[in-house]
Formats: structure tokens, sequence, C-alpha cells
């Protein structure tokens, strides 16, 4: 059911240090901070030949990112964005297995511009799952 693997989710306390270090020490090709304010972030993507990093960082009071820095200053993996080709079967498949989908069950517009959906951490093995339809 999941395809490839789109991003690597970061959430970083200072977002133009994560991304000048990417872009300076890495020599990768950064994009352009974009405010997602239905998701509560700010997030640079992170060009890579076979996949994507998202850096994180909080945007507003209400993020919730917040609560991940609070409890990870550093920063930190945030989660895993795998693309599926039907995001509703998706969901639908995976609430029969019994997998718990985040929020109201009904995908939201991303970053990308297509439909995501995230799902319970404790349900795959402690870590925060985003599905994005492609």
């Amino acid at each position: 059911m999941i395809g490839r693997l789109n991003h690597v989710a970061i959430a970083v306390p200072d977002l133009e240090a994560a991304s000048a270090q990417y872009r300076n020490a890495l020599g990768a090709t950064v994009g352009e901070p974009q405010d997602e304010p239905d998701h509560g972030v700010t997030v640079v993507f992170i060009e890579l030949p076979n996949t994507k990093i998202e850096l994180l960082y909080p945007l507003g009071e209400d993020s919730p990112i917040n609560g991940f820095l609070a409890k990870n200053p550093a920063g930190g993996i945030h989660h895993v964005c795998y693309e599926v080709e039907d995001i509703i079967a998706a969901r639908d498949h995976l609430k029969e297995t019994g997998a718990r989908v985040l929020g109201s069950g009904e995908p939201k517009i991303g970053a990308h511009g297509k439909p995501v959906l995230f799902l319970h951490p404790k349900d795959f093995n402690g870590c925060l799952v985003e599905l994005e339809q492609v």
C-alpha cells in the first residue's frame, strides 16, 4: 500500500540555523521557508536525490511542534512521510487493521498541496507516520 519515502521531518529550534547547516555544511539544495497555518508549522524542504528532508519550526503558540521541542530542545526526528496512491483507501484499510488516524480522520492539504493524514505513533513502533497522496 505505501509507496516511496517522501520525506523525513526534523523539528528544529532555529529554522535559519538548520537551513544554513544543510546548505553550507552539507551542500544541499534548501528551499524557502513556507508557513503552513493549518498545521501550525513553518517548513523548509531540503531536496535530496532520493527523497526530501522537511525542517519543521513552530508557527504560533498552539503549534504541535512546541511540545515536541519542549521535550527535545535540540530538535530531532519528528515523523516520516510515505506516499500512497489513494489516501482514503489507505485510511480505511488502516482503520480496519486497528491503526489510529489522528485528528478528525479526514485528510488535510499538506505542504506539497496534496492530501495528508497522520497515524498515531503508538501504532507504528513509536514513530509518527504521515501519509501523502501522490
